[in-house]
């Protein structure tokens, strides 16, 4: 951490999060967990009895990078898509709590908001079931987000694009972006989820994990000396001026398109790994917000790599708070 950057500097980097506008694309969701606890087998099937304690709803998808976004005090705008259902009614109830504007919210008739229901039972996930449609967005809807993308790009620092690849984040989408905010010098970060990364060709960073960065090139990593040739090869063939790619407990790599590659271990307090569920929405939401502050690539990976630290150690879709950010350092 100190080698990439220092205490003061990441403080400075946090102060400037309030001034932070970011805009946040992609597939919204609620996870809605369900805890119980199994004492018996059915005696109808050879399954386990859960007996429902507590359930409760969290933002999921590019809502959670959003709402990541929020915790740590910086502006956040959103576009998406919702369904006409209560589950739609929800996510709106839950953006206009955090006084986070729904303009950009498009709500599409016939197509269900995403909902992942987990049953954990004694700590262990017993299973889950999701309620989704993954058909591309209509071209109408299309339009309306890059009008609204069009509306809001003067006051943006940062483009998010969390693409959970259920239909939001499509080439007429991305090639509309691409097109609005041409010279504007907003820079735009992605989360992928897709193989076929020419879908995010020439924006500015993207930050798969390992194996979504396999998949895309069809190579399997073994090793670090493959890491380092497949971030070369993603950069070169799609022209990202940064590849920052997930390890889990090893860490992160940065590659940038000046030849420059950092490694960043993962915080060895957090070498337990707990729950990953939401973490790589909040690499991404904390890292662009870091970028929008106006750290360096470099910086904002460190920062990040902290974040999710901290994330990890708790249940679900979490997020972190700057109190949380600041003591970790």
């Amino acid at each position: 951490m100190k080698k990439i950057v220092n205490k003061k500097r990441a403080l400075e980097i946090i102060r400037n999060f309030p001034r932070s506008k970011v805009l946040v694309v992609g597939d919204i969701m609620i996870d809605h967990f369900i805890w119980g606890r199994v004492s018996r087998i059915s005696p109808e099937a050879p399954v386990p009895v859960v007996e429902v304690q507590s359930d409760n709803f969290m933002l999921g998808g590019c809502a959670n990078v959003l709402n990541n976004i929020f915790s740590l005090g910086g502006k956040v705008y959103a576009t998406s898509v919702i369904g006409s259902d209560d589950m739609g009614q929800r996510l709106l109830g839950e953006f206009r709590k955090r006084h986070i504007e729904t303009d950009g919210i498009i709500v599409e008739a016939n197509r269900p908001t995403t909902l992942k229901t987990r049953i954990v039972a004694h700590s262990q996930q017993v299973v889950r079931f999701d309620q989704e449609s993954r058909r591309s967005i209509k071209p109408k809807t299309v339009e309306k987000i890059i009008k609204y993308v069009k509306n809001v790009m003067d006051v943006l620092d940062v483009i998010v694009i969390s693409d959970y690849d259920k239909g939001v984040i499509t080439k007429p989408l991305m090639d509309g972006i691409r097109e609005a905010i041409s010279g504007k010098g907003i820079q735009v970060c992605v989360d992928p989820k897709q193989n076929d990364f020419s879908l995010y060709q020439g924006f500015d960073i993207v930050t798969p994990n390992n194996y979504e960065a396999g998949r895309a090139t069809g190579m399997e990593i073994m090793e670090g000396r493959d890491i380092a040739r497949l971030g070369k090869m993603l950069l070169d063939r799609f022209n990202f001026r940064a590849l920052l790619i997930t390890r889990g407990e090893e860490g992160m790599s940065l590659f940038e398109k000046d030849g420059k590659t950092t490694h960043t271990a993962f915080p060895a307090e957090a070498r337990e790994v707990f729950d990953v569920t939401g973490a790589g929405d909040t690499v991404i939401g904390v890292f662009a917000l870091c970028v929008a502050s106006g750290a360096t690539f470099k910086e904002a990976a460190a920062l990040a790599n902290y974040a999710a630290g901290i994330v990890v150690g708790k249940v679900g879709t979490a997020t972190i708070s700057q109190d949380e950010l600041r003591e970790v350092l």
